[in-house]
């Protein structure tokens, strides 16, 4: 018989060393969370904490879809994640979703549980999801119904994810409803949900008396959530184009739910839709707003209140402070050409004469970089924003991303492209694209270990949304560089049916794709 060899204890002492060091990226990983649309309140699309995913390994050979998650209608938020949480008598890493059937679902991350880990339907007794008859726009494509449209946001510190629902009461009211619930059991907290109920003084579209009242009706609470320390804010336009309707933000206190503070951007006036693809509104270090408005009045310049296809900067109390508007707004108006085409993105301190800026681009395919200092206002001649270039053609009804000084967009029908930023202004031209036209564009997501290992991530949804979407990684600093798309390995890795807007969470060596009817999660194998 063969003698068992003897490790010594200082061999064993260094085989238990290397194996920690191993362990080290997977546990420093674990600790990487996703409350909120786009990672962070910049909405800057990028994880710089993956330490799992790398170009080396995100190929078909080693990388795929691991499984899915069956739920009851369409993803259209983007799915959040909280790591080592006490649930459902163990600890699990846990991913949050939320769909049209006004059901919020969270589930193991890691697939260690086949099962929802807890699912609740908001929808009170007897009712369901707002009715969607028309043919345009969101109705056509959640077709069951309106209930969850946006993405949620969580507070880690209060255990607590805030999501808002809409409804049919009986008789066929719709109701929005405001929900504060238990990240570990999906109960009601704070005494939600609250009723939203707003009006403002104005003449505008839909007012009686000098007053504009919010109908939920007419409105379709579409960008992420978004909190800043306990205030949570909330935003609207418009529901399959039924006038009136206007752009509206609201803001609650995130422990009480009680409503601190109602804006409509175009009292006065008509439209002005906040929707910004889905994407969130975003906030500075200093606890400052910032939204693009779709079509509509604009009368800013004259004194009035209406800001129609403008910038804005409002306060934490949600006055307005600063705005910027195109030379040619009019135009946007009567070609529905929106500003608001996507959410705007919060850059790094810039080099150079204008050190804070944002960057957003709209629907007639213009890219905005403007100072978030002072914003330009409206001119008739010229815009006073700090730089425009022209980018797609086919326009953008998405949202860029952010890494290390380059901007990442994708036009409609066009191809997802890079722009670098030098001295705090863009590059004129891309300085590198995908080898394919992404036809209804993307909303990128990025994951980098610090500087290193860097991929940008799209959904394609193709030209169909009643076909299996396309889940693709790019090389971030030569997109031509294609890694993986979920197409090449034929059915193994095949997705549900896309959801145009969609953004990809990575996280943890994770991947997480929302989909008509599923969950999809991609890994190492």
């Amino acid at each position: 018989m063969r003698a068992r060899s003897q490790t010594s204890p200082r061999a064993q002492r260094f085989s238990l060393v290397v194996i920690a060091l191993c362990l080290l990226p997977r546990l420093a990983g674990a600790q990487v969370s996703v409350t909120t649309w786009h990672y962070d309140n910049q909405r800057d699309g990028q994880n710089t904490h993956e330490t799992i995913l790398t170009p080396s390994n995100v190929h078909s050979t080693t990388f795929g879809k691991l499984f899915s998650y069956s739920v009851d209608a369409g993803i259209y938020g983007q799915p959040l994640y909280l790591p080592n949480v006490m649930i459902a008598g163990g600890t699990h890493n846990v991913a949050y979703v939320a769909t049209e059937n006004n059901s919020v679902y969270a589930f193991d991350a890691d697939g260690l549980v086949t099962t929802p880990l807890w699912h609740v339907n908001l929808s009170p007794a007897g009712e369901s999801p707002a009715r969607c008859t028309t043919i345009r726009d969101i109705c056509k494509a959640v077709q069951l119904g309106v209930g969850i449209t946006s993405t949620p946001v969580i507070d880690p510190k209060r255990n607590t994810i805030y999501v808002l629902a809409m409804t049919e009461e009986t008789g066929g009211t719709d109701v929005d409803l405001l929900h504060a619930l238990d990240v570990t059991t999906g109960a009601e907290k704070f005494g939600g949900p609250v009723e939203i109920q707003a009006s403002v003084a104005g003449t505008g579209a839909g007012s009686v008396g000098g007053v504009i009242t919010f109908d939920t009706s007419h409105q379709l609470q579409r960008p992420g959530l978004l909190l800043v320390n306990e205030t949570l804010y909330v935003a609207w336009g418009a529901l399959a184009q039924q006038q009136p309707w206007h752009g509206w933000v609201m803001s609650y206190n995130s422990t009480t739910l009680a409503q601190t503070a109602v804006y409509n951007d175009t009292a006065n006036g008509s439209m002005g839709g906040i929707w910004e693809s889905g994407g969130g509104l975003s906030a500075d270090s200093a606890g400052n707003i910032y939204l693009q408005t779709g079509d509509g009045t604009f009368d800013a310049n004259t004194g009035g209140v209406d800001y129609g296809d403008s910038f804005l900067k409002l306060s934490s109390g949600l006055a307005v402070l600063d705005y910027f508007t195109p030379y040619n707004q009019f135009v946007f108006w009567e070609d529905d050409l929106d500003v608001g085409g996507g959410a705007g993105i919060i850059l790094p301190k810039q080099s150079g004469s204008y050190p804070d800026e944002i960057v957003g681009a709209d629907k007639q395919g213009n890219i905005y970089l403007v100072n978030r200092d002072a914003m330009g206002g409206y001119n008739p001649l010229l815009d006073g924003n700090i730089q425009t270039v022209t980018g797609s053609s086919g326009g953008y009804t998405n949202s860029p991303a952010y890494w290390n000084g380059a901007v990442y967009l994708g036009g409609n029908n066009d191809y997802l492209s890079r722009y670098t930023l030098t001295g705090g202004l863009l590059s004129t031209a891309p300085a590198s694209k995908s080898p394919e036209i992404l036809v209804q564009g993307s909303t990128p997501s990025i994951s980098s270990n610090g500087t290193k290992n860097v991929i940008v991530w799209v959904i394609d949804v193709g030209a169909s949304l009643t076909k299996p979407c396309v889940l693709r990684a790019y090389n971030a600093a030569n997109l031509a560089k294609e890694l993986y798309n979920s197409s090449q390995a034929g059915k193994r890795d095949r997705p549900g049916d896309g959801i145009v807007f969609s953004t990809p969470t990575v996280v943890n060596g994770k991947v997480y794709v929302g989909t008509t009817n599923q969950l999809d999660v991609y890994g190492l194998f």
